[in-house]
């Protein structure tokens, strides 16, 4: 299906977007601990990552792309949070439950943010980082130009650029 005949459908913002892939990886999490499927919290989240790629707006893949290991991380953090509530030693067991979840969700997170990764690119990512580049080029500042005549090749610091600002007059006797 073309870009313009998705476009008619929903669409999300990066936010919407990135909020969509926590909550998938926060369900496949909670139906994980229901269930007790291990492969339930990535497969959910590779699942979120898919839907908030073709869903998201294309102006907004650039955000959308480098937020999959912060959005898995955050899950994993509330989860881990809500875990830990109930052990006799809670931040024992959040860091154990960390470390564990982390290491063991490593390869869908590389899966989730390879998948936004190809999406995006084809459906105009290089396109939104060419946007990004000229509108930094153009918001820049102006790069100091040498003055006529200097054949050193750089602009000094106006005169008084790094002396301090003193205000009021000073007191008698000083």
């Amino acid at each position: 299906m073309s870009e313009q005949k998705r476009s008619t459908g929903i669409r999300l913002t990066a936010r919407g977007a990135v909020a969509s892939v926590l909550v998938f990886t926060l369900l496949g999490s909670l139906l994980q601990a229901l269930l007790g499927l291990p492969a339930l919290i990535g497969l959910m989240f590779v699942a979120g990552c898919g839907a908030a790629v073709a869903l998201v707006n294309r102006r907004d893949l650039l955000s959308l792309v480098v937020s999959p290991p912060l959005v898995f991380f955050t899950a994993t953090l509330i989860a881990e949070a809500v875990r830990a509530l109930g052990a006799t030693s809670p931040v024992q067991a959040l860091g154990l439950g960390m470390l564990t979840k982390l290491s063991a969700g490593a390869p869908w997170l590389f899966g989730g943010s390879l998948l936004v990764l190809l999406v995006a690119w084809r459906r105009g990512l290089a396109q939104c980082v060419r946007d990004l580049r000229e509108e930094l080029r153009a918001a820049g500042p102006d790069i100091p130009r040498p003055r006529s005549g200097d054949s050193v090749g750089y602009a000094p610091e106006p005169e008084g650029y790094f002396e301090p600002k003193v205000y009021g007059t000073p007191r008698e006797g000083q």
